[in-house]
């Protein structure tokens, strides 16, 4: 099956993970990167788990009722088997993005592998056919990304505002948006402030031209 790679903002979301084990844990780790609220549901809970900064702990079993607050994702990481099944039939009836570890029939979401530069997420998945590929395909895009791209992206959603501010052309503000970029890649990390304004006067000067 083929899953279409939506990229969804969870910051400040409600995420509901059920399960409080070592598979739990890795789940909340990748998603707290990206500042949802995590309520963790379970008997028993991981203490690394309980202490990570976002996560509420519920120490029970799941009930149904823990979805009437139409959390944003739900999480089904339990050890059973059936009763992560059942969390997904109650999600899907209430039309919740539901992950179930390890069942991919059960899912309607899945978990990519993440490379994550800055602001830049880069997720990969098989459809739940190889793990093992999709984890070499994230290291073979993770080596192949320079360096300093994360702190170059950064640097560049910085310029964008002062650049709309004082270049009127949409034509020219692309033209210079693509050239920070490319001289960024080339040096490997962001320009200096006299290379920025060099190189923003030329674009102008070439596009009046």
């Amino acid at each position: 099956m083929v899953y279409f790679p939506f990229f969804v903002r969870l910051e400040g979301r409600k995420g509901l993970i059920v399960g409080g084990g070592k598979t739990a844990l890795g789940k909340a780790k990748r998603l707290l990167d990206y500042g949802p609220r995590l309520t963790v549901i379970a008997p028993e809970v991981l203490p690394e788990l309980a202490n990570l900064s976002g996560v509420s702990v519920v120490s029970r079993t799941f009930r149904p009722a823990d979805l009437d607050d139409s959390p944003t994702f739900v999480i089904a990481a339990t050890n059973d088997r059936q009763t992560n099944h059942e969390i997904s039939l109650l999600c899907r009836e209430r039309r919740l993005p539901v992950n179930v570890v390890d069942t991919p029939e059960d899912c309607t979401f899945l978990f990519p592998s993440l490379v994550r530069r800055g602001p830049l997420s880069i997720g990969i998945s098989t459809g739940g056919a190889s793990p093992s590929g999709a984890i070499y395909i994230k290291n073979e895009i993770s080596h192949g990304l320079p360096d300093a791209i994360g702190e170059i992206l950064c640097w560049l959603d910085n310029q964008r505002e002062p650049i709309k501010q004082s270049v009127g052309s949409e034509e020219t503000r692309k033209v210079i948006y693509q050239r920070l970029f490319e001289r960024c890649l080339s040096l490997n990390r962001p320009l200096t402030p006299e290379e920025t304004r060099n190189l923003i006067e030329a674009a102008e000067g070439r596009n009046r031209q």
